[in-house]
């Protein structure tokens, strides 16, 4: 919880000029943080959202996209695990060289449960996005002792219907998380003579098999043409496939 004089101090800076990311970066404070001030300067009361899985008639969270994109990330980079009085923390561990996808994840934690309160822990080269709440088992069933790649992992329909309706949504957690953009460079004989030329091509590794499934099911279901450089890295390379892929996910940021 940030005191009413680090709040305005921010909401400074923006009318000093300066952009919501530079005034982010300058404070530390969530580009979405000072976004909210801006609207309502003071502290909003803590009243738990109900969870819409465990309502009388279960039903999706209640922002389907930002629930697909943090699916990506927990499947990623993510652990649920328990707390004191049957509270949960979800953690997804970011690295802190893109600090546009670490202010994205907390973005989706916030749309996800808008009443819960979200922080950051800074660690060597990363950042830990973290979040508490009695129902992230609920909303992330994959939850379960041990790693996930060590376990199946498989979603629930209505987890699969949100990610018919959102599938790039879900592509961009998965590459922001275990991902990346790459520009590979070779050589080839043009006209007879070795010539060295570059393209670009994303990847993403993952040790779950269940989880490369999803992937590359999700691509097949938006027209991204892949293949398996190995059991656990998929390759994007095609032309026409890398520029949808910039369209939706572009590189880290």
């Amino acid at each position: 919880m940030y005191d009413m004089g680090t709040r305005k101090r921010a909401l400074a800076l923006v009318a000093q000029g300066h952009s919501l990311n530079s005034a982010s970066k300058e404070t530390g404070i969530s580009r979405y943080a000072i976004r909210s001030w801006q609207t309502r300067i003071e502290p909003g009361s803590r009243a738990s959202s109900p969870c819409p899985r465990c309502e009388e008639d279960p039903g999706a969270p209640e922002n389907p996209a930002a629930y697909a994109y943090l699916l990506g990330l927990y499947l990623g980079d993510g652990c649920i695990s328990p707390h004191r009085r049957g509270v949960y923390f979800l953690r997804v561990a970011l690295d802190s060289a893109w600090p546009g996808i670490i202010d994205a994840c907390e973005e989706a934690m916030r749309a996800v449960r808008p009443s819960n309160s979200v922080v950051r822990v800074r660690k060597q080269g990363c950042v830990a996005v973290s979040t508490s709440s009695k129902h992230w088992p609920c909303l992330f069933p994959q939850h379960g002792p041990g790693k996930k790649h060590e376990r199946r992992i498989v979603l629930e329909r209505w987890q699969q219907d949100i990610v018919d309706a959102h599938p790039w949504d879900l592509i961009r957690g998965l590459i922001h998380s275990d991902g990346c953009r790459t520009i590979n460079r070779t050589a080839r004989l043009v006209d007879g003579e070795r010539k060295a030329y570059e393209y670009p091509r994303y990847f993403f590794t993952n040790l779950s098999r269940d989880i490369v499934q999803l992937f590359t099911d999700t691509l097949d279901r938006v027209g991204v043409e892949w293949r398996r450089a190995n059991q656990r890295n998929i390759s994007v390379a095609r032309k026409a496939s890398v520029a949808l892929l910039d369209v939706h996910v572009g590189p880290k940021y």
